[in-house]
C-alpha cells in the first residue's frame, strides 16, 4: 500500500515506520502524504489504541530531502500543503502517539517528533533544529511545541544556534520521555508503546484535547471543559472497569472503550 513508510499492527500499537534509510528517512512529498493517510486511518481504526512513530536504519528523520525541492522553490506552499496537513492530522487525533526516536531526528524531523505525545529516545538519539543552517526557519509546528516544553528562552536558543543536542541533554530538557539502551532499544520501545495501549484509551483523547485547548482559554472556561470531559469519561466502558477492579482490588483491563 505504501512505498515511503511501512506499517504494522501488534498487540493494539499501530507503528508506522519511515522508510528511506539511505535518504535518513529524509521527507519528500510522498512520504508526507502517506503519514497522513496513515495517521487519518488510525483515527478510524478501533484495533489501534496507540501509535509509534520511528525510523527505520540508523536515523529517525533527517528532515527535508533537499535533493527534492529545486532552488527558489516556494517553501511556503511545500509547508502548507505537505507539512501542515501532517501535523494537522497528528495534531486532532486522539489517541497516544509516540515517537520512538532510534537516531538523529533533524529540521522537520525533530518538528515531528516534538508533536507527538511521547518521545522515547535510544542513547543514539539527538536532536537538531537544523533549519537555521540553510538560512531558513524552523517550521512544522516546532515553534509553536518546543517553547511550551522547554520555555520561551531555551527554545529560542535552540532555534537560532542551531547546536544538536544528544539523548542525555534532551532528557534534562524534558524533550525526551524515556531514554533507553541501544542493547534494549526496541524491548524498552515496545513495552512502552503496549502499555500505553492498555491504558483507557478515550480519556487520554480528552486529556490531550483539553490540555491542548487550555492555553488558550481562561480558569473558568476550563473548569467546565474538564466537567464536561469527566461527564464523557464517567459514561465509558472503561470507567466501570476500573471501579470494579478498585472494588475487587485487582488489576484493570481496560478496551479503550
Amino acid at each position: 500500500m505504501y512505498k515511503t513508510i511501512l506499517s504494522d499492527v501488534h498487540h493494539h500499537v499501530l507503528t508506522i515506520t519511515l522508510n528511506r534509510p539511505a535518504q535518513l528517512n529524509a521527507f519528500t512529498e510522498q512520504m508526507l502524504a502517506e503519514l497522513t493517510e496513515a495517521l487519518k486511518s488510525a483515527a478510524k481504526n478501533d484495533e489501534v489504541r496507540a501509535i509509534v512513530i520511528t525510523g527505520a536504519g540508523r536515523a529517525f528523520c533527517s528532515g527535508q530531502d533537499l535533493d527534492s525541492v529545486h532552488i527558489g522553490a516556494d517553501y511556503g506552499s511545500i509547508v502548507r500543503n505537505q507539512y501542515n496537513p501532517m501535523i494537522q492530522q497528528l495534531s486532532n487525533l486522539e489517541k497516544p502517539v509516540i515517537a520512538a526516536v532510534n537516531g538523529v531526528a533533524a529540521g522537520a524531523g525533530f518538528s515531528l517528533a516534538l508533536a507527538c505525545d511521547f518521545r522515547i529516545v535510544s542513547e543514539k538519539a539527538s536532536f537538531l533544529a537544523a533549519f537555521i543552517h540553510v538560512g531558513l526557519v524552523p517550521d512544522t509546528g516546532l515553534l509553536y511545541h518546543l517553547p511550551r516544553i522547554v520555555g520561551h528562552a531555551k527554545a529560542l536558543e535552540l532555534a537560532i544556534l542551531g547546536e544538536k543536542l544528544s539523548a542525555v541533554k534532551a532528557l534534562e530538557l524534558g524533550i525526551a520521555t524515556k531514554l533507553f539502551t541501544e542493547a534494549n532499544w526496541e524491548e524498552e520501545a515496545a513495552r512502552f508503546a503496549e502499555n500505553i495501549a492498555k491504558m483507557p484509551t478515550k480519556a487520554i483523547g480528552l486529556i490531550k484535547r483539553y490540555t491542548v485547548q487550555s492555553w488558550e482559554e481562561s480558569l473558568y472556561e476550563m473548569l467546565e471543559k474538564e466537567a464536561y470531559a469527566q461527564r464523557i469519561a464517567g459514561r465509558t466502558e472503561d470507567h466501570r472497569e476500573g471501579i470494579a477492579a478498585f472494588l475487587e482490588k485487582r488489576k484493570a483491563c481496560f478496551q479503550g472503550k
